[in-house]
This record gives structure tokens, C-alpha cells and sequence, in this order.
């Protein structure tokens, strides 16, 4: 764990006068001790804590992930089982793979029991706890609830959403990669887009471009003419055609972070309409990056990027907001909306103001800016501009 994320959960337990935080969502328990279960992706309804006291970290995962946790690089001080699960060690084994035979021979019968170990590893015994209570299920929170009753449960979800609200320098970095990494892979799109070219064929360029670069795709929409107007729509085998409006709205994962980038591009010549949308899109953007600075009310540049839309040649434009966060999930607080909060250097946001219209076309155009005392620092690197493919 990194000196600033230190610093925004201690802020954490003072805000809420508790000993400890526990995370249950993925991002929460990266948040903590930057692991990721694989067999949660899988499994969604699979429990994972992550434990955050001023006397240290603990991590309680399912029996399946200790070798991966173990042959990993993560430093979390305790670290807890739970569930049966069977491994063989070979005679030469390694110390990670000792590590983990180890944690799989003595696992918790459960997540919550396992969960109450880690307390006790990390002396705590009873006291006020703040509890994420997030993905738990109904079952898994009453579990928790049963085992726990030296403790004093209080919500939490909200306490993590604003710890992780500024992000640190090793955060910055990271979102900074993923978004190079997407823009690269757009651009490799970009030239090998042509009449005759499918949806899918071009999402599957993109995702290519994004496993050389050692990134995995989050959710993938390259859209051609009236699909590019479905808001959330996987690639078809619709083949593009002159005329046709790009959509491309993708992102990616790096190091557990997200970049999210949306780019409009045309085959052909743009016709006046098609123009006029594109630059009504471009102004709202450009207005709510205007907007931005901290001290900046949400609201503000929400009216800011609306106003600007509507101005520049769509008066019908609405939107129930015009950008959010982004970090270690790919849509997080604050939401720059009509009741956002106020905005604060470190914040990393993501801007849009697409327009859809259904049976014609859609056309979208996403920055990412990072909050800092000279206003909104834009840190995209590729032309926003319409693209005309030849």
C-alpha cells in the first residue's frame, strides 16, 4: 500500500471513529492490498475480504486463490483461508509454493470465520468496525453479522468511495498507461478501418492491439451507422459503408486501472448534419473541461457542458450527466452531475457528452482529465477531432 492511499483510509477511521475497515467489492480489497481474485470473476457470489487497521492489512481469500495469491508479488502481513480445497506440493517445491500448501491445509470453514481470524491477527478482539458491505449476500452479511459479535458493524461503502476518491501518484501513473494503451489500440483501428470491414472484425483488432500491450479490454462498442446510435451494444457482423458514422467507445485494464475513451470517426466526407452533430458534442465537451477546477461545484459543469450542446446546434440535447471518476473501476464517484459533489485537485474524471439518435446515428467523444490547482489537466493524448477515413 502506497504512503497516499495510507493517508485517505486513516482519514477514513477517524471520519467514522472505528478500528478497522473492512472491503468486500473488488476494487475496495485492490484498493487495500492490490490483489484480485480470479475465482470471483468466475464465481461472483465468492467472498473476499480485505482488512485495513492502523496496526496493519489482513486479506481473507477462498482456498483456490492462495497459490496465485502466494506466487504473486502483493505484501499483505496476514493473510486467511477459507473452504476446502486440494492441492499436491512437489518434492523441490519453492518457498511461495510451501506458502500456499500451507495455507490450504488449515483453511476457515468459512469467509466470516476466517474474516474474524484476520481481526484477531491484527489485535483486534471487539470495537466499532466499518463494514463495506457492498457485494456481500444477504446470507454472507448475516454470516458476518453472526460471527462477529464482539464487534460493532457500521457502513462503510461510502467511506471507501471517498478515500478513493483523490488518487496518488502510483494511481495517476497507472490510469495514465491504460489510456495510452487504448488510444494506441484506437489508432491501430483507425487504419485498418475500410468499406467492407465488419463490427466484430474491428473489435477484435482493438482488443489485439490491447494483449500486445500487455492491457485486457473492459467493454468493447465499435459501432458503424445506426448501430452506432444503441448506447450499450456488442460488435455485429455489419460491415461498414461510405457515409457511415465510427463510434468507438472502449476501454481497457492496466494493472487493475481503467482507461475510457470514446473517438467518432466517418468514411467519407462528413455531410453537414453529421458535422454539426460532431461539433455540438465537441463544444459540450470543451465547456465542461472548461468548468473544471477545484472548488468547482459538479453542477456546475454538468450546466456548463449541457448549455454548450444545446448551444451549438442540438437544443433538444438532455443527458443525466457528463462525465464521472475513473480508477479501479471503470465508472466511480463523483459523478459530474445535477447533485455532485465539489470537485478536489488529485480528482481523475471522465468527460463526455455523446448524443444518440436512434435510426441515424450516434456519435461520442470521452476526455480524461486530472483535477489540479491550473483547473483540468487533459491527460489524452489522441486528436478528439472528427476522423475522415479515406
Amino acid at each position: 500500500m502506497y504512503p497516499h492511499q495510507a493517508e485517505r483510509l486513516d482519514g477514513a477511521l477517524a471520519r467514522l471513529a472505528v478500528d478497522a475497515l473492512v472491503a468486500t467489492s473488488a476494487a475496495n480489497v485492490a484498493y487495500l492490498t492490490g490483489f484480485r481474485s480470479l475465482s470471483r470473476e468466475v464465481y461472483p457470489a465468492t467472498e473476499v475480504f480485505a482488512v485495513y487497521a492502523r496496526t496493519g492489512t489482513a486479506l481473507v481469500i477462498p482456498t483456490i486463490d492462495a497459490p496465485a495469491w502466494a506466487a504473486g508479488d502483493l505484501s499483505v502481513p496476514h493473510v486467511e483461508c477459507y473452504g476446502r480445497f486440494h492441492v499436491n506440493l512437489a518434492r523441490h517445491a519453492d518457498a511461495a509454493a510451501r506458502r500456499a500448501a500451507e495455507l490450504a491445509a488449515a483453511p476457515a470453514a468459512s469467509a466470516a470465520a476466517a474474516l474474524a481470524s484476520a481481526l484477531g491477527a491484527l489485535g483486534l478482539s471487539g470495537g466499532p468496525i466499518g463494514l463495506d458491505a457492498s457485494t456481500l449476500t444477504a446470507a454472507g452479511a448475516h454470516a458476518v453479522t453472526d460471527q462477529l459479535t464482539g464487534f460493532k458493524l457500521q457502513p462503510a461503502t461510502d467511506a471507501f468511495a471517498e478515500a478513493r476518491l483523490v488518487k496518488g501518484p502510483y494511481e495517476i501513473d497507472c490510469l495514465q498507461q491504460a489510456l495510452r494503451i487504448a488510444e494506441e489500440s484506437i489508432h491501430e483501428v483507425l487504419g485498418e478501418l475500410a468499406q467492407g470491414t465488419t463490427e466484430r472484425e474491428a473489435a477484435t483488432c482493438y482488443e489485439s492491439a490491447l494483449a500486445r500491450r500487455g492491457a485486457r479490454p473492459s467493454a468493447t462498442i465499435i459501432a458503424f451507422g445506426p448501430g452506432a446510435a444503441l448506447p450499450a451494444a456488442f460488435p455485429s457482423d455489419r460491415a461498414l459503408r461510405p457515409g457511415d458514422l465510427v463510434r468507438l467507445d472502449v476501454g481497457c485494464v492496466f494493472k487493475g486501472y481503467h482507461a475510457d475513451v470514446a473517438r467518432t470517426a466517418v468514411l467519407g466526407e462528413p455531410t453537414p448534419r453529421q458535422q454539426q452533430v460532431y461539433d455540438a458534442v465537441d463544444a459540450g465537451v470543451d465547456a465542461a473541461l472548461a468548468a473544471i477546477r477545484p472548488g468547482a461545484a459538479a453542477r456546475t459543469v454538468y450546466d456548463a457542458a449541457i448549455a454548450a450542446v444545446r448551444a451549438a446546434g442540438l437544443p433538444e440535447f438532455q443527458r443525466h450527466h457528463v462525465g464521472h471518476g475513473i480508477g479501479l473501476d471503470p465508472a466511480e464517484p463523483p459523478w459530474l452531475s445535477g447533485d455532485g459533489p465539489t470537485l478536489e485537485s488529485g480528482m481523475v474524471l471522465r468527460v463526455e457528452t455523446p448524443y444518440y439518435e436512434l435510426g441515424a446515428a450516434g456519435v461520442h467523444v470521452k476526455e480524461t482529465v486530472l483535477v489540479n490547482r491550473g483547473g483540468a489537466a487533459v491527460i489524452n493524448r489522441s486528436n478528439r477531432g472528427l476522423v475522415v477515413l479515406e
